[in-house]
């Protein structure tokens, strides 16, 4: 998919912004950012390579003083793709000092420097449905009160914006003023879902594998939720051992990724284990999450894996951005 051809923009900080998924959607949608923040090299490799003119800056959001960018004063958005936070579960368990819900507070911190017109947040569905995230929901929307703002709290799923994946995320949106109120949830932009076999039939073929209708037949259903997994252990993989299973029913090797789609004698036997299934590659992972063929991730096999399992998918992005567009648009009076 292509940019949108121009028309009314808007401007944006985005910070946390990893491998673009969410800079990428919001791009599309009429969003320009003035800079965009990422702790990662690779993540920040990555943006300049697809976009030279975006200002990247590598630094940690706990660091950043807007003080010393002053060009984010005032700007329609600030949005963050945060890291994940622990499932509730998870929670429960563990009394630990927990950076990801630092990252939230900090963020929220950031809107009395910055005072943009709108904020995005995305996260974990639990982050809005969880009981154990209650003081964390309290904590935003008192903050944000404090502010001027009002939010609203969203759980989609990206299945239903084009996406060939049952991936739910959680996202909180907020406007200055009484915005909030004529804000509306994007709709679903399509009937159908997109199946995996539809999805990457082409890829697969690509090579000339002969069993590549055969294979893309019966993947006749959205692919589990690509799980990206810690950045500090393990290689790449396609989730937990529930993911895993789901992609066996479609002869699929959950476990590990490969370097390329099978070759033209590649022999597919799923009953036959691990040995006779097909793996995923970086990019047919990257199509299952929305993006186009142009984007191009940076770093090594792993390291590009988890850009892409980690973004938001660039469709649901640009289906949320324009609605905050269109919101904030519909607040502006003609001259």
């Amino acid at each position: 998919m292509e940019r949108d051809q121009p028309g009314k923009r808007f401007t944006s900080l985005e910070i946390c912004a990893g491998g673009g998924g969410l800079a990428l959607g919001l791009e599309q949608a009429g969003f320009d950012p003035v800079l965009l923040l990422d702790n990662r090299p690779v993540a920040c490799a990555t943006l300049r390579e697809n976009r030279p003119g975006w200002d990247v800056r590598e630094t940690d959001l706990l660091d950043f003083d807007p003080v010393d960018d002053q060009q984010v004063y005032d700007v329609d958005l600030l949005s963050a793709g945060l890291p994940r936070l622990k499932a509730a579960a998870a929670v429960a368990r563990t009394r630990d000092s927990n950076t990801e819900v630092d990252l939230v507070k900090a963020t929220i911190m950031l809107m009395h420097g910055v005072q943009p017109r709108a904020l995005l947040v995305d996260n974990v569905p639990d982050l809005v449905t969880s009981d154990s995230y209650m003081h964390l929901r309290s904590f935003i929307e008192d903050e944000l009160t404090h502010l001027g703002y009002a939010c609203r709290w969203l759980v989609l799923n990206a299945a239903d914006y084009g996406v060939p994946q049952d991936r739910k995320h959680g996202f909180l949106v907020a406007f200055k003023g009484g915005l909030v109120r004529t804000f509306d949830e994007p709709p679903a932009v399509q009937a159908s879902h997109l199946t995996v076999g539809c999805t990457l039939h082409d890829s697969m073929a690509s090579r000339g594998w002969h069993g590549a209708r055969e294979w893309a037949r019966q993947a006749d259903r959205l692919a589990p939720t690509l799980v990206g997994g810690s950045w500090e252990r393990g290689g790449a993989d396609l989730g937990p051992t529930g993911s895993k299973k789901a992609w066996a029913r479609i002869g699929v090797d959950g476990g590990t990724i490969d370097d390329e789609v099978p070759p033209v004698d590649f022999q597919w036997i799923p009953s036959g284990g691990r040995s006779g299934m097909i793996r995923l590659t970086v990019d047919q992972a990257a199509l299952l999450q929305g993006f186009p063929t142009s984007w191009h991730f940076a770093g090594r096999k792993t390291a590009r894996y988890r850009q892409v399992a980690n973004a938001v998918p660039p469709p649901l992005a640009r289906a949320l951005g324009t609605a905050i567009a269109g919101t904030l648009g519909a607040s502006v009076k003609p001259v």
